[in-house]
């Protein structure tokens, strides 16, 4: 190619590039013109304010279905109130199960809740189907992150099951925790310790666990140690201390009570004391035994001696 056609085609494309600057130029000279400009402002005010008025006409035309909804909810609510003082009325009267009334009620309730829910939803007009496809998916969800909360139900159910305890038995678990059963409910079970405190213990774990069940035993069986000293007679202190025991009316007769030497320790002669009585007077009798048999040792001279170890100084001199 010429170098004279060279310099035409550089002339060309210059002179298109001013052309188009120059259009460009007119193009925002007359978009910045005050008419164009407010022509601008004004229609995207109006397509705000179509905007605005659509939304506060959706709102108006809603409100009596939101009302109607309002309405619809406050009915379901009373009619589940209405149906719980029903069951439990029902309960009570059937005589049924303590430890299961809580456990049903709490059940029925989560179950009309839920489908009140539905119901107001279906009530507004939201398709059933994308409902029950978003609450399923929900619950997929939510059983894979409570996977503890699954198991404590499931424990609960098993414990209402094979009935290891009821409502109103004191027991103790194996971490240690004892208590007055108060409820077995969906999830936990709440315990009133001996000291006034309220432990709500997981029902997995309880069911999981072995548990002692204080209540369904008639009697129970006290033991305690004392120790004599070793100038003491042995054979007097055990006269002594049975007879005490022999002598309560709470400490059944059968299995006859026992005293005996249970170990030469190395301080004292410790005597082991075991006897019987009825778990309704077990605290009362085991407390108050110890103080008599104290007060009856004393008297007759019997030392329950503190603990003490000998030592042999031996000084220089000796050596």
């Amino acid at each position: 190619m010429s170098k004279d056609s060279l310099n035409i085609i550089k002339d060309s494309v210059s002179l298109r590039d001013t052309i188009t600057l120059a259009g460009q130029k007119k193009h925002i000279i007359e978009a910045i013109k005050p008419d164009h400009v407010k022509e601008g402002v004004t229609q995207h005010i109006s397509e705000v304010s179509d905007y605005f008025e659509k939304v506060i006409a959706m709102s108006l035309n809603a409100i009596p279905e939101l009302f109607k909804g309002f309405l619809f909810l406050m009915f379901g609510l009373f009619i589940i109130r209405t149906t719980l003082k029903i069951v439990k009325s029902r309960f009570e009267k059937r005589n049924v199960d303590i430890s299961l009334r809580g456990f049903l009620l709490s059940i029925i309730k989560f179950v009309l809740y839920a489908l009140l829910v539905l119901s107001v939803a279906a009530n507004l007009g939201f398709e059933m189907t994308a409902i029950l496809g978003a609450l399923s998916g929900l619950v997929l969800a939510v059983g894979l992150a409570l996977q503890g909360s699954l198991s404590n139900f499931a424990g609960g159910v098993l414990i209402l099951l094979f009935r290891p305890f009821e409502v109103g038995d004191y027991i103790e678990n194996n971490s240690g925790t004892d208590g007055t059963v108060d409820k077995i409910d969906l999830l936990y079970t709440s315990l009133t310790t001996s000291n006034g405190i309220k432990v709500f213990s997981p029902n997995g774990a309880l069911a999981n666990s072995v548990i002692k069940n204080f209540t369904k035993i008639t009697n129970r069986r006290f033991e305690y140690t004392i120790g004599i000293g070793y100038e003491d007679n042995i054979k007097t202190a055990r006269t002594i201390i049975f007879n005490i025991l022999t002598n309560d009316e709470r400490v059944l007769k059968t299995p006859v009570p026992e005293v005996f030497v249970d170990e030469l320790a190395d301080s004292s002669v410790n005597l082991t004391i075991r006897g019987w009585t009825l778990k309704t007077d077990y605290w009362a009798t085991r407390n108050s035994l110890q103080e008599e048999i104290k007060n009856e040792l004393d008297k007759a001279g019997i030392s329950i001696p503190y603990p003490q170890r000998e030592m042999h100084i031996i000084s220089e001199k000796d050596k």
